[in-house]
């Protein structure tokens, strides 16, 4: 006879039947068999003997690890008002791909004496099902020093995001002990809370950093030291600009990582619906692929509102945002602020959201005759991903170690737990729980609250963005490791992986549209041979969201199928100019710059600058060549062209298109960077910033305001040159470096912003 310890029951409420721990679906009903491993948090040295079982479904693995053998009974909920301390755990909820969420409360006789056992659920445990064991997660500081420098500063950065919200609900301790602080792969994860005595401040974070200096990679052995000193000396003293200068170290190491992109949508009708409301991008079995495509961006909507406008909705909010996101990818990775972009993806989910709302104006749509949609993009932009959403279409990301949903639906159940009215398992139970509190379209944009986040990705992974004909009953929970694992492990495509998807969708809920986007991102990373320097700048403004205390109104439309959003609060608005009017201003400049330096030709007052000890004359005569030209016979006077931004250290760097004049060619003792050395002068030219001490007038810049001006002169060897990509100016070949073109000047019009 089976035991009873080995028993799991089936989830399905119309089933629930005793299944072997080893299965992975019902041997009755087929239906995927939940394991909630849960962690234990009691006043003692264990909560049991292993073997044991806890209040006829608890069964015990180890000291205080659990597994609920009765996944499909609701756990038994405490008194909120009796426990103050569960609170913060349900305001946490923003976050909890960080901190895990209550289960239940556990309460065990003891003689005359009864336990509270708190029950913690998706606690960093490393499972293997195949032997039937499950352990912790490592410490932190226990695999730190085999981490790459990306990641190890990616888990920094994540530390770093984590402490102000912490901070506010007094369990900043958390991440000062390298007990409760593990990692599963990239990601920080914390196995408890620890409720804070004296609150803890920066310096003393800085302190616990610089246990991590020794072990730190050569890379970012300096950096790490420099920002640990800062934050105990005060020079970091506050969270955004300690995000701000771990921001500035990943982007120096994301040089050294090459990812890899490829986007697959699917959409269907589904087989209860008459129209398909949902729409996504790129168009439905359309695979997209980064490179050689420029950019790569996924968006799912889910429209509401019918036959009357659900369609038109998700369309037009698609459309939209397509147009701005456009716009914010002409500028190079290395001039966006991360936290500028935040906000315009932000401003072009509003201005999405009022192109809806104003044409249900228009029409005069009142109430639950207003079309409106949910919307789930993400954009990835070198080593990041940016996830932006509204409703309840959701975004997973899914690695070797687990799947993970990144997203929290903007729905009344959300919503009570956000705000330590309930635990969200039995929040989801009550009625209207999944009614939304907000969506596009429904009103202003001044009452919207889009969340957007971005992720540091040093590792493989695939992001699903789904609505909710999928995402329902927990389906992606029950099978990413069967259908979408695949793609990591090289066993499957994402084109048949999205078809598959959408089936199951079908065939297990069925019960509405449905529509999926698959983004797999792949890395190739070498660990960098420079030394990442740390700035500490006076202020920095990177974005960072409470989205614990993010408001919401108490009252929803009553239909759990109803739609609507009802937030009043907004975000101040800050006063810095949009990504997309960088391109357009730039123009706007060069054609002011061009007139200036046009005016100065034709008074004859302006020469070209002199070098200290210049090699080939002022105005050097190329001489026509036999063969070809090209890296392998450089000559003096020659010029080449940049075809990527060349990172020069020190905060500069020469953007792509760039003009550079060999002026001294010497031979290069070090085997390894190639048989020579090449002395350039920087060109001036649309695309360059004017030499440093020079007397030229100024000229169109690319560059960031806070950047170095540029050498007169750079020093570059051949291995440099050709894995930078430059190309030769052939002989026939005007040179940007000796001729001048003047083109007709006219005066631009004031497109400033007031």
């Amino acid at each position: 006879m089976e035991n009873d310890a080995a028993t799991l029951y089936c989830p399905n409420e119309n089933c629930q039947a005793a299944n072997p721990l080893t299965h992975k679906f019902c041997q009755r009903c087929s239906t995927p068999l939940t394991k909630n491993y849960l962690w234990a948090v009691v006043d003692g040295p264990n909560v049991g003997s292993p073997g044991e079982i806890l209040a006829d479904r608890y069964l015990i693995l180890d000291k205080f690890v659990l597994l609920d053998t009765k996944p499909g009974l609701l756990a038994l909920t405490p008194e909120l008002d009796n426990l103050q301390p569960l609170k913060a755990y349900l305001r946490l909820i923003p976050y909890r791909l960080h901190v895990p969420q209550v289960y239940g409360v556990l309460f065990i006789s003891d003689g005359s004496s009864e336990r509270e056992i708190l029950l913690l659920e998706k606690p960093p445990l490393l499972v293997d099902d195949t032997i039937q064991k499950v352990s912790l997660g490592s410490e932190l500081t226990s695999v730190w020093r085999d981490a790459t420098s990306m990641r190890q500063l990616n888990w920094l950065w994540q530390i770093a995001h984590l402490w102000q919200p912490l901070a506010s609900e007094g369990v900043a301790s958390s991440l000062l002990d390298s007990y409760v602080l593990r990692v599963e792969g990239s990601l920080v994860r914390l196995l408890e809370l620890r409720f804070d005595g004296a609150t803890p401040e920066l310096p003393q974070l800085g302190k616990f950093w610089q246990q991590l200096i020794g072990d730190a990679k050569p890379a970012i052995t300096e950096f790490v030291d420099r920002v640990s000193l800062a934050l105990i000396q005060g020079q970091i003293n506050s969270t955004d600009q300690l995000i701000g200068v771990l921001d500035q170290g990943l982007a120096g190491l994301g040089r050294s990582q090459t990812p890899t992109i490829q986007i697959i949508t699917k959409t269907d009708t589904g087989p209860s619906r008459q129209r398909n409301e949902d729409a996504c991008s790129p168009p439905s079995g359309t695979l997209v692929s980064k490179p050689p495509q420029p950019t790569a961006l996924a968006i799912v909507c889910d429209g509401i509102g019918g036959h009357e406008g659900g369609n038109v909705a998700s369309n037009l909010a698609i459309e939209t945002i397509q147009q701005q996101v456009q716009q914010l990818t002409k500028v190079p990775y290395d001039h966006i602020d991360p936290s500028l972009l935040l906000n315009d993806l932000d401003k072009a989910v509003a201005m999405a959201n009022d192109k809806i709302s104003q044409r249900n104006d228009g029409e005069n749509r009142q109430g639950r005759q207003r079309m409106g949609t949910t919307l789930v993009m993400a954009l990835p932009v070198a080593h990041e991903m940016y996830i932006t959403h509204v409703g309840d279409s959701r975004a997973y990301w899914i690695t070797r170690h687990g799947c993970y949903q990144v997203t929290l639906d903007d729905d009344v159940a959300s919503r009570e737990v956000r705000l330590g009215y309930a635990i969200y398992r039995e929040a989801v139970q009550q009625s209207a729980a999944g009614s939304l509190v907000q969506a596009l379209g429904m009103g202003p944009s001044t009452s919207l609250h889009p969340t957007s986040g971005r992720f540091m990705l040093d590792e493989d992974a695939v992001f699903l963005l789904t609505s909710d004909g999928l995402s329902d009953f927990d389906r992606v929970e029950e099978y990413w490791e069967t259908e979408i694992l695949p793609i990591l492990l090289g066993e499957a495509d994402i084109a048949t992986v999205a078809n598959r998807l959408v089936e199951l969708a079908n065939t297990k809920n069925g019960h509405d549209n449905v529509t999926v986007a698959l983004v797999h991102y792949q890395v190739q990373y070498w660990e960098p041979e420079i030394t990442i320097k740390a700035v500490i700048s006076e202020s920095y403004s990177a974005k960072t969201v409470d989205l614990a205390s993010r408001a919401t109104a108490p009252t929803v439309l009553g239909s759990p199928n109803h739609k609507t959003q009802v937030i009043t609060e907004k975000e101040p608005v800050k006063t810095r100019i949009p990504l997309q009017w960088i391109v357009p201003l730039l123009f706007v400049v060069a054609a002011g710059a061009l007139g200036l330096f046009v005016k100065q030709l034709r008074s004859q007052s302006w020469t070209f600058p002199t070098l200290a000890n210049p090699t080939p004359t002022a105005n050097p005569t190329i001489a026509a060549t036999p063969v070809p030209r090209s890296l392998a016979n450089l000559s003096l006077g020659w010029v080449i062209k940049t075809n990527n931004d060349i990172s020069l250290g020190s905060n500069q760097s020469l953007p792509r298109g760039t003009f550079l004049e060999v002026i001294e060619k010497k031979s290069n003792p070090k085997p390894a960077s190639g048989n020579f050395s090449v002395s350039m002068r920087v060109c001036a030219n649309k695309s360059t910033q004017t030499p440093a001490n020079t007397n030229t007038p100024a000229v169109t810049t690319s560059v960031p305001p806070n950047s170095k001006p540029l050498p007169a002169t750079i020093l570059l060897d051949l291995s440099q040159l050709n894995r930078f990509g430059v190309s030769v100016l052939q002989s026939d070949a005007p040179s940007p470096c000796t001729t001048v073109t003047q083109p007709p000047v006219t005066e631009p019009a004031d497109t400033s912003p007031t």
